[in-house]
């Protein structure tokens, strides 16, 4: 049975963070807002990346850390988990993405190097829907239950229903597929804002989904694959108290990882709720989720190939 959770993240260091303009019309989670010049915010959200990895390798968890190029500009690089999905098969697959800016972001050296590493033994080339303007962007759009073969999607302009039936078809996976808004209406850009799943639980924004059948449907699947349903409100969504992942490092101490901000939207009780399955962990990201609108989740690409032989 797949693993649920690795002990190895990708993570991209990035070289020109910034507000990115082609992404901020469906993501309602970027703010431009600042007395900051763009140098400023590149220098500030280099010192939360190289924070947050330290206070992951602190924990023994593995981090591969990538430079990111410095031309041509990509201010998302720090987002990798939208343009690759790694699996235990060795399967590497690569997707297409919304933004042009972001497109360039799909870098094969990034692969090559992965591959000098670990066990490489198919690739799955998505990102051809870019040409008809269909979008399913990694696992910003998939939450993946691996062991059950489910994936959990809502619907938005980054994440096609054609584009996520061959991601299944191909991968053997059963869809959960529903609508999700945020609390002024809008489509949830990406269901990694909404929702994270562990091994045994699941952190979500149920109030999101409205349509009665598709809550339902949700609520059922989660409970029959055994995850304890741990709700979040519109406004710890709004924290990024859904763009967590639970991670373990060498010794198998798994670790629910998350920003600063979404730790302290948690209410006691949750906290307590959470630790009856894994421990927090959490680092100030405040400059990468106001101006890329992503959070602690969107920075790691879990690494679940297989080691290469000898």
């Amino acid at each position: 049975m797949s693993q649920q959770i690795t002990n190895t993240v990708l993570m991209v260091r990035p070289a020109n963070f910034g507000f990115n303009p082609q992404t901020a019309e469906s993501n309602a989670f970027q703010n431009n807002s600042t007395d900051l010049s763009p140098e400023q915010i590149q220098i500030l959200a280099t010192q939360e990346f190289d924070q947050f990895v330290q206070r992951l390798r602190q924990e023994d968890i593995r981090v591969i850390v990538v430079q990111d190029s410095t031309t041509p500009k990509k201010y998302d690089a720090i987002f990798p988990n939208n343009w690759i999905t790694t699996h235990e098969d060795g399967t590497i697959i690569t997707y297409p993405m919304a933004a042009p800016m972001r497109r360039l972001e799909r870098r094969e050296e990034i692969i090559t190097a992965l591959g000098s590493e670990f066990q490489t033994t198919k690739r799955i080339r998505l990102e051809h829907y870019e040409n008809e303007g269909k979008i399913l962007e990694g696992t910003g759009s998939m939450i993946l239950d691996r062991p059950n073969k489910i994936v959990y999607a809502c619907q938005s302009d980054r994440t096609n229903e054609q584009v996520l039936e061959e991601f299944c078809t191909t991968l053997d996976y059963k869809k959960v597929f529903f609508h999700a808004v945020d609390a002024n209406e809008h489509p949830i850009y990406h269901t990694n804002v909404m929702m994270a799943l562990g091994e045994t639980f699941a952190i979500i924004c149920l109030e999101a989904v409205k349509d009665g059948e598709e809550w339902a449907n949700l609520h059922k699947t989660l409970t029959e694959t055994g995850k304890e349903i741990i709700e979040i409100s519109f406004e710890q969504m709004a924290s990024f108290a859904g763009n967590m992942l639970q991670v373990k490092n060498k010794w198998g101490d798994s670790y629910l990882v998350m920003s600063e901000q979404a730790y302290r939207a948690l209410k006691d009780k949750q906290i307590e709720r959470i630790k009856a399955h894994t421990l927090p962990l959490y680092s100030p990201l405040y400059i990468i989720e106001q101006f890329g609108g992503g959070s602690a989740r969107c920075m790691m690409a879990e690494i679940f190939l297989p080691k290469a032989k000898n």
